[in-house]
């Protein structure tokens, strides 16, 4: 990070057992290209709770809340990476409010976003108030695994990329074509042997205006707006 070594918490401020990661995607295997801050996370998660770790009496079996929102379909299956159960791959319709509110509704205290130019998209006053109050930090990331201007680089190791490969494997969906290019993406970061991934830590302001490129809302919150509207009819 800054030329410097770093842990964990030089990168995510006061990370904790308490935290829960979110990732947005919005392209086919796109979350790979957080994966290597998400493994850093996961085993760190871990050392909390590994004296007590095992499937034993008395012992626990837990899952980190992380979650990856895929947005408009699902792009990858990411149980190789602890995200588990199911239903932590969160499907979110291509719509900022909505996005944001599935954000809101699993509790996100550390927010990753696609590195896309910020833009201006609709919220509920409330919705955007509710992320700011509680989200801790953000990162831009690159499906790539590159960002330009990055701060931190984070490399992976040859167990985590095994995972990467075995997603690959049992996530339907993704063609032949979509699948050479995702491997070709991961060896065009590899240097000597290492698949190194950058980030770019960014305001959480800003990480709330980077969800999707699209700003229009959709049909369910312009249902919202109609519903504003009509309060405020009524009570003129």
């Amino acid at each position: 990070m800054n030329n410097q070594k770093a842990v964990l918490e030089d990168i995510l401020p006061g990370f904790n057992e308490y935290d829960r990661i979110g990732v947005v995607v919005r392209e086919a295997g796109g979350g790979i290209g957080a994966s290597a801050l998400l493994m850093s996370a996961l085993t760190r998660f871990y050392d909390f709770f590994r004296p007590n770790l095992g499937t034993e009496p008395g012992q626990q079996f837990i899952y980190p809340e992380f979650f990856i929102f895929h947005v408009g379909k699902q792009h990858m299956t990411h149980y190789w990476l602890d995200i588990w159960p199911p239903h932590k791959e969160v499907l979110v319709e291509d719509d900022p409010e909505q996005i944001l509110e599935a954000i809101n509704d699993r509790g996100i205290t550390r927010l990753l976003v696609e590195d896309i130019e910020p833009l201006q998209p609709t919220f509920l006053r409330e919705t955007l108030d509710s992320a700011k109050h509680r989200i801790v930090s953000a990162l831009a990331y690159s499906p790539t695994g590159r960002v330009e201007n990055n701060d931190v680089e984070i490399t992976s190791c040859e167990a985590a990329e095994k995972y990467i490969a075995d997603s690959f494997k049992i996530s339907e969906g993704l063609s032949t074509e979509v699948l050479e290019q995702l491997r070709e993406r991961r060896d065009s970061i590899t240097v000597n042997g290492r698949v190194t991934e950058t980030y770019r830590r960014i305001e959480v302001a800003d990480a709330l205006h980077m969800l999707t490129q699209n700003t229009e809302p959709g049909a369910t919150t312009r249902s919202y707006f109609a519903m504003l509207e009509a309060e405020e009819e009524m009570e003129a």
